[in-house]
């Protein structure tokens, strides 16, 4: 992105938020200690902000600095997922790494000759969403079968395994830090 784009991209957050806020002109500046004028200036482009005006304002508007300069581009938005094969089922990343929540969002393929070597148990709840197919979800001395359209959640403190029942099945899953480990070995260990 151009210095003039991520400028123009600044000076449009800074009133967008500004307006969302019901403030005038005046009342940013008097909170962030510019002139009206400055501030003005600004706002249209025909100023060019310095730092200290802009760590005043993104604090009057509560906000970071962070946040008003980060890239208006898609990439920080869209991910575009790539299968990856594991154990039995191909993975598609649907989060980013180091993902703020603390968790990994993905959607998975599985089989039913999926076979992980047992039932698997590790700190952590996990939760996933049948897209397509049935799934046999092993939960301690429980068969379950969880039908498309249908979600299951869980403590992975109870041995299970999860694999596809007759059919391949695809599941959208949230794994938390340890969830992420346990089944997605080779991925995120940020």
């Amino acid at each position: 992105m151009t210095q003039e784009k991520l400028d123009e991209v600044v000076r449009q957050r800074i009133r967008g938020l500004r307006v969302s806020r019901g403030w005038t002109l005046d009342t940013l500046a008097a909170r962030c200690f510019v002139s009206t004028s400055t501030l003005s200036r600004i706002e249209t482009g025909s100023r060019r902000i310095a730092l200290e005006q802009l760590v005043a304002i993104a604090r009057a508007l509560g906000t970071s600095v962070d946040q008003l300069v980060e890239p208006d581009s898609d990439e920080d938005v869209v991910i575009r997922p790539e299968p990856e094969p594991i154990a039995g089922a191909t993975v598609w990343l649907l989060s980013r790494e180091r993902d703020r929540r603390g968790v990994t969002i993905a959607k998975m393929r599985i089989t039913p000759d999926r076979d992980l070597g047992g039932a698997q148990v590790h700190p952590g709840y996990e939760w996933f969403t049948v897209l397509t197919g049935t799934v046999h979800l092993q939960l301690g001395e429980r068969t379950i079968l969880v039908h498309e359209g249908q979600a299951a959640e869980f403590t992975t403190m109870t041995p299970h395994a999860v694999k596809a029942h007759k059919d391949p099945a695809e599941i959208l899953t949230i794994f938390d830090h340890d969830g992420d480990h346990a089944h997605l070995p080779g991925h995120r260990h940020a």
